[in-house]
């Protein structure tokens, strides 16, 4: 199989995410250890703290300077977000919603535009990726490829790798001499970030593992020999023994990409993906790890961000919003609910690092299943109990020693714990999800969430009565025989407070009731001095401590409260660096005595003063393509004595991203009845016609349905009549568009791969022209073969001038076959210290056929397909839109001249907004 024509790679397909751990740096071995590492606190956070670490695991977890780890992981793709001033934003927002790990793919085609030539600066980073994620505070777990998949084009391979030769994820001498130049310029930054050198936060190196056994054997000792010192994970489900280290689980998340046309979700998109599988999709996913013994988790995707250019495989469309937890705007959404609460579960009750199944558990009601771990350490127990039917069930788990009933909704699922330490006390057992423990100051927290409306009940053993305090209306609670009975309904009035004093503990124990929403407003953070809760904002970012003031940056999405519970010591509260009036409440937190504000008014400008020119000049019989490079080749077919045209693949020729034109000069043609053009091209791709420039007609590829939505190479042939006036003629100029939508996972190379005529047997001679150089700024995935893109008609006004086209007024009727541009200029005036979510927003009849490339200030946001969908907003990420400052819009409509074309609704429209942020540097 080569990696010229139409496949490259031999095995490119992608698994669902699972791995073994394979090597182990420091001092732990695998498996064999006869003493195993007791149960006891995490590792701190982790910084590049320049000590060195010991990274290694045994049977049950990860073991990070001899101390257990659960590795709560979430993938984002620098790749998919081009403002580096963002990607602290993502991060900050993972760290605080209970993520302690990062995923990070690394895309080939982003950083190598050519052989030999790497790009690491700019968008393209990654040494400033990895710094910012240790400043953050999160474990990096590396994904180098080579072969990614990832919904990317060439599932990552660049494009320039399609002409080489060689056979891709072997150990062809050609393809590893190219693949291990790249991992040399990854390896070369991921050691300058490793954990166990103290330089870095990248914990696991992740290797992939579809291919030849020496392939990947190879790929292992490169990465070792590069210096990659810690533990490595093939990117496999497979595994050995009771535990599975690293065992990743692709579908743990509610999300997955969504194809051209959105046929999986009736059309309508990642907001009604998310809808339909939601935040319980997710957590019983999450759970059903859990509960087989994983301690190294990942939700894929915890942000997706945008496909923008020629990134996205060819059966996703510009948007990645995957329907993950932080959507493609940044916008917190419910989704992140399990991730918040799971997430900081695992990070500050220990127990979880080290489960071994236990005896099952019956269920009074068959529509449960319930899973029972215990930690043989501490005695506690833990249930994962699922409820798969379509109905809410509620009922005692009288086995598991819980005398009351759990509700546990339909599709959902519950985690339960009991006989679990809380500091001095235990709890018998809760029918809500405990969130956290930790000791802040004076006393302990913790708290417990859930669904909306329901009661909680939570059961400690107390040797004796305590003193117990309602802080707020909604606990009750009830002293009986030993045990202190407390319940409170989730979610009504907010969050819910008791205080309980003695017992049989020296320490007081704060009890926090929420539901699921109020609990994502809980933060709680470690510091050098101790843990810090905090209490009201949508989020919180970071919490220092410097003598006795809290340091608190974050955002507010509105107007509200705030709390902070802290070590002794702590007096005053800033908050984003302002100081807060606060006074002393009566659970020792510091209370705002001052609403936070939220974000100010904010207004987008119309976008109105649009000038319009029309291109595709290349279908003119007198355009001038000396210039253009030479392609084709001509064979005949004996049996029917029709000429075939071959060797016109877009790729073989250098060209392998975007849009491509053909030019044929054909000669001894008269007679000739009929053009056929086949043609290769990733979903919803098409093809456009001129002869001598009057238009054949357009062929396009049809909307993907649920059989054929993952589809992502199509090929199809267009048949055109010659007119009957132009068969007289014996010399012609035949003009063909490909629009190519990329190519699949195997590489297939796109373009025209067969041409024939009917009538006659012409001879025809052939150039091609695809995008011209790759953008030193933007990378090689931006552009296409366009003429306004070889032009520069993309770029911000300052770098071209369209002073001398013509004034359009939108909404614009237009019946042509070809590309019209137009362009428009707005000034955005965002507040200062306000984080703003803005889109592009296109909106027309769907049964106008057109489509439309979106360029901001230069940067191919993505496409619209007016008439297939489903997306019609596209994320304007702050640092390429100027928030404060002119911004230059460039729409590139292509229309195949049967309908009347737009665009007719162009707006931008404002997707969210905080008071907060983080800085933001133009791109």
């Amino acid at each position: 199989m080569e990696l010229s024509r139409r496949t490259f790679s031999a095995l490119a397909g992608t698994t669902a995410l699972g791995f073994a751990l394979t090597g182990s740096a420091g001092a732990f071995p695998s498996s064999g250890t006869p003493r195993l590492t007791p149960t006891g606190p995490p590792p701190s956070p982790p910084t590049a703290d320049g000590r060195a670490h010991s990274v290694g695991f045994d049977r049950y977890s990860l073991l990070v300077d001899g101390r257990r780890l659960v590795v709560w992981s979430g993938e984002t793709h620098p790749f998919r977000l081009p403002s580096p001033s963002l990607w602290r934003d993502v991060l900050q927002k993972m760290r605080a919603h209970g993520y302690n790990a990062v995923r990070v793919p690394v895309a080939w085609n982003h950083h190598s535009p050519a052989p030999g030539t790497y790009d690491f600066t700019g968008v393209r980073d990654l040494d400033l990726f990895l710094r910012t994620a240790a400043e953050t505070g999160l474990y990096v777990i590396l994904r180098p490829g080579p072969h990614l998949g990832a919904d990317l084009d060439a599932g990552g391979f660049p494009g320039w790798l399609t002409a080489t030769g060689g056979r891709a994820r072997t150990t062809d001498p050609t393809y590893l001499s190219y693949a291990d130049e790249w991992l040399t310029r990854v390896h070369e930054i991921a050691v300058r970030h490793l954990y166990t050198r103290g330089r870095g936060t990248v914990l696991l190196y992740e290797v992939e593992s579809q291919g030849e056994g020496a392939y990947l054997s190879h790929l292992r000792v490169k990465a070792r020999a590069d210096g990659i010192d810690v533990p490595l994970l093939p990117n496999s489900r497979s595994g050995g023994g009771r535990w599975v280290p690293n065992a990743f689980d692709g579908d743990a998340d509610a999300g997955q990409g969504i194809p051209w046309g959105g046929a999986p979700f009736g059309g309508k998109g990642y907001e009604q993906e998310r809808r339909t599988r939601g935040a319980a999709y997710e957590r019983s996913r999450h759970l059903t790890n859990l509960a087989a013994g994983v301690t190294l988790h990942n939700a894929g995707m915890a942000f997706g961000g945008t496909s923008w250019g020629w990134l996205p495989a060819p059966q996703v469309y510009t948007s990645y919003d995957y329907g993950a937890g932080l959507d493609e705007g940044r916008r917190q959404t419910a989704e992140l609910a399990p991730a918040h609460t799971l997430g900081h579960l695992l990070r500050y009750v220990p127990d979880f690092a080290k489960l071994d199944r236990a005896k099952s558990v019956p269920s009074p009601d068959d529509r449960l299943t319930v899973h029972h771990l215990t930690n043989r350490d501490t005695g506690s127990h833990v249930y994962v109990v699922r409820n798969d039917s379509a109905e809410d069930v509620s009922t005692p788990l009288p086995a598991a020693g819980i005398e009351v009933p759990v509700t546990v909704p339909a599709h959902d699922a519950r985690l339960l714990t009991t006989e679990l330490a809380l500091g001095g006390r235990k709890l018998k057992y809760a029918t809500a999800q405990l969130m956290f423990f930790a000791a802040a100051g004076r006393q302990d927290i913790a708290l417990f969430s859930g669904r909306t409306g329901d009661m909680a009940q939570v059961v400690l053993e107390c040797p004796e009565e305590p003193e117990a305090t309602r802080l707020d209306m909604e606990p009750a609670w009830i002293y009986d025989r030993g045990l202190l009975r407390v319940t409170a309904p989730l979610g009504v009035g907010g969050l819910s407070r008791l205080m309980v004093e003695g017992g049989g503990s020296d320490r007081p124990l704060l009890i926090l009731f929420a539901d699921d929403a109020w609990a994502m407003r809980v933060w709680p953070f470690e510091t050098p001095t101790g843990t810090v809760v905090a209490y009201g904002p949508s989020l919180v970012r970071d919490i220092t401590l410097e003598g006795a003031t809290a340091h608190v940056t974050g955002d507010t999405s509105t107007t509200t409260g705030f709390e902070v519970w802290g070590p002794r010591g702590i007096e005053h509260l800033t908050w984003n660096g302002r100081r807060v009036p606060t006074r002393l409440s009566a659970t020792t937190s510091l209370l705002a005595l001052q609403l936070l504000p939220g974000p100010e008014p904010l207004t987008l400008p119309v976008l109105e003063g649009w000038r319009r020119r029309t291109e595709n000049p290349e279908s003119e019989p007198d355009f001038d393509d000396s210039a253009w490079t030479e392609a084709g080749e001509k064979t005949v077919d004996k049996k029917n004595t029709d000429e075939k045209t071959s060797g016109l693949l877009a790729d073989d020729h250098g060209f392998p991203y975007g849009d491509v034109w053909y030019r044929g000069r054909v000669s001894e043609s008269e007679g000739v009845e009929s053009v056929s053009l086949a043609y290769s091209t990733g979903t919803q791709g098409l093809l456009m016609a001129w002869l001598d420039g009057k238009p054949l007609g357009t062929h396009r590829m049809p909307v993907p349905d649920k059989e054929t939505a993952r589809q992502g190479n199509w090929t199809a042939t267009a048949v055109f009549e010659v007119p009957k006036k132009a068969r007289k003629r014996d010399e012609h100029v035949l003009s063909v568009l490909v629009r190519r939508m990329q190519r699949d996972a195997d590489s297939t190379a796109r373009g025209l791969t067969e041409v024939t005529f009917k009538g006659a047997s012409p001879k025809v001679s052939w150039r091609i022209q695809g995008a011209g150089p790759a953008d030193p700024v933007r990378g090689p995935l931006n552009n296409g073969g366009l003429y306004g893109e070889r032009e520069g008609w993309h770029l911000p006004a300052g770098e071209y001038d369209d002073s001398d086209w013509e004034s359009a007024e939108l909404p614009r009727t237009d019946r042509r076959q070809g590309v019209t541009w137009y362009r428009t200029t707005f000034r955005t005036a965002v507040p200062s210290g306000t984080d703003a979510s803005v889109a592009l927003t296109l909106d027309d009849d769907p049964k106008r056929a057109y489509r439309v490339q979106i360029f901001l200030n230069g940067w191919n946001m993505g496409q619209y397909v007016n008439d297939v969908g489903p997306q019609h907003r596209f994320v304007l990420p702050n640092g390429v839109l100027r928030t404060r400052g002119t911004n230059t819009l460039a729409l590139a409509v292509l229309s195949d001249g049967t309908t009347d074309a737009g665009p007719k609704d162009v707006r931008l429209t404002l997707l969210g907004a905080t008071a907060g942020g983080v800085p933001v540097e133009n791109v």
